[in-house]
């Protein structure tokens, strides 16, 4: 539809323009808060979505000289089920087992306090050329996880670990503020909703 395409186009380059900027770089203005922010944005815009952050991830760093870490949750997942081995047992447990025992297995393989978040600290610890105020994290993967990974679990565990760099989290879905909630997390607009107040939505940020 014109409509979504008109309001992404626009969307694109007020994102990219937060991310360039050196308010958004130098992380002022957050009263004390985490730099964590999120690009939410409807379900049916995922490949759309994905083309518009590559264009963003291009230019930042080919214009900007901004360096740009991504951190796709999906594949980090299957790289940590490969590193234990248990991958192909995953996968036939998957046709065979309850839904729910299913998922809780999983849950408990990739818990975000054990698995995720050290897994994310050593890829932040490697990362080559990353200099103060010239380096943006982008985390992705967020619907292919979900409902195995909730976001707001993996951000709360990363707020100790993303530090000296702003990051950004690409959420298919919503994060709206309500007087009778506050702020919740609803991916991929199902009716399961999570709290989570400490992210800044990069939409309503200055350029």
């Amino acid at each position: 539809m014109r409509t979504t395409q008109r309001n992404l186009t626009h969307e694109e380059k007020h994102v990219y323009d937060v991310l360039r900027s050196g308010r958004f770089l130098k992380m002022e203005g957050l009263s004390k808060e985490v730099p964590f922010f999120i690009y939410h944005f409807p379900p049916a815009w995922t490949l759309d979505v994905d083309g518009m952050r590559d264009r963003v991830t291009t230019k930042l760093q080919s214009d900007d000289g901004i360096s740009v870490i991504e951190i796709n949750l999906y594949d980090l997942a299957v790289e940590l089920l490969n590193e234990r081995g248990v991958w192909d047992r995953v996968l036939q447990a998957e046709s065979t087992m309850d839904k729910a025992d299913f998922r809780d297995m999983l849950q408990g393989m990739l818990d975000p306090h054990d698995h995720l978040a050290p897994a994310i600290r050593a890829r932040l610890d490697t990362e080559p050329g990353t200099e103060p105020n010239a380096t943006v994290v982008f985390l992705t993967g967020i619907g292919e996880v979900f409902p195995i990974i909730r976001t707001h679990t993996v951000l709360e565990n990363l707020q100790s670990v993303v530090v000296g760099r702003p990051m950004l989290a690409w959420f298919p879905g919503t994060y709206e503020f309500t007087r009778s909630t506050g702020h919740q997390l609803r991916a991929l607009n199902l009716d399961a909703s999570d709290s989570y107040y400490r992210a800044k939505d990069i939409l309503e940020q200055e350029t």
